[in-house]
């Protein structure tokens, strides 16, 4: 199995791509990870160099950081979610407007959640903790749901697009733990029991229609308001405020690293807010909308070659 996550970076005088592989064990969530070829020691150098170098790097990740998880992504070649299924997330106005739809939402992530949560950091994840430890990452925005920075241990932390570890009502806005929720459901739901179908990234998995059919969804314990997780479905937008916040982290960092994303569904591209802000060339990667060129390609070591990255 495959360690993979691509890191694009910036320095003070360009752009730099970086795409971290490693083979570093066997079994069933490598099928999520794309295949890489092996490490360019040299290159591992320079990775290295720019961290020494760096004072204040902020750090922003995609999905692509936690296929080594066992968590897929949605667009990589042959073993993304669009590769593997036609299945697509779910849209915001959907859940919003249709109680069929949270229902069908629910039952799925009902029985998908054990697995979800039952996922853990690997060593991409507890490097960049470990930078934070050693006073180099100013500050971390992840894309991802999945909450494994924080099982990392990393604090200075945005969750861009919000956590499922997390419920809030859609009504009154009160906060549950997810772990609670569950707990609701097995005792609303005591016979109910299905089989699922696929995994998806945010923890979805594939029911049939008349496995849904039977199974109740609690309300809100404090208004009876329809429940949500805290995250941002498609087709919704992320909070002004904390896109404002992100923007105000860019500009106060001199460097910029991105793990596992090109970027094409980060809101208002903070990668182009450095550029701006510095009065520097960003110019674009092939591929990578949210990207400039990038002047440095590298495929390198996560697992085995954590060392490389941690004595920095």
């Amino acid at each position: 199995m495959r360690m993979n996550f691509g890191l694009t970076f910036r320095a003070a005088k360009g752009c730099w791509k970086v795409n971290l592989s490693q083979q570093c064990s066997r079994g069933p969530i490598g099928l999520f990870v794309p295949p890489s070829p092996p490490v360019d020691p040299e290159k591992v150098k320079e990775l290295q160099r720019f961290i020494t170098l760096s004072k204040r790097v902020l750090v922003m990740t995609g999905a692509g950081i936690s296929t080594e998880s066992g968590i897929p992504d949605y667009r990589s070649e042959k073993v993304g979610l669009y590769a593997r299924t036609d299945r697509r997330p779910i849209q915001h106005r959907d859940f919003v407007r249709s109680t069929a739809v949270r229902q069908r939402y629910w039952a799925r992530n009902f029985v998908g959640w054990p697995q979800f949560s039952s996922h853990q950091p690997n060593p991409a994840h507890w490097a960049l903790s470990y930078w934070e430890r050693r006073a180099k990452l100013y500050w971390l925005v992840t894309q991802n749901v999945d909450a494994l920075h924080t099982k990392a241990g990393s604090q200075r932390l945005t969750e861009l697009h919000g956590c499922m570890h997390r419920v809030l009502c859609l009504d009154c806005g009160e906060q549950t733990p997810r772990g609670v929720l569950q707990e609701r459901f097995a005792a609303l739901n005591p016979v109910w029991s299905a089989e699922a179908h696929g995994l998806a990234p945010d923890g979805d998995v594939f029911l049939t229609e008349e496995q849904v059919r039977s199974f109740q969804v609690p309300s809100c314990a404090r208004c009876g308001g329809p429940l949500k997780p805290d995250v941002v479905f498609f087709g919704d937008t992320v909070n002004r405020d904390k896109v404002d916040f992100v923007h105000r982290r860019v500009k106060e960092a001199d460097s910029l690293l991105v793990v596992g994303s090109s970027l094409q569904v980060y809101p208002h591209c903070p990668g182009e807010e450095v550029a701006n802000c510095n009065n520097e060339h960003w110019a674009h990667q092939s591929g990578s909308p949210g990207l400039s060129e990038a002047g440095f390609s590298l495929w390198g070591a996560a697992a085995s070659d954590r060392p490389a990255l941690t004595t920095t």
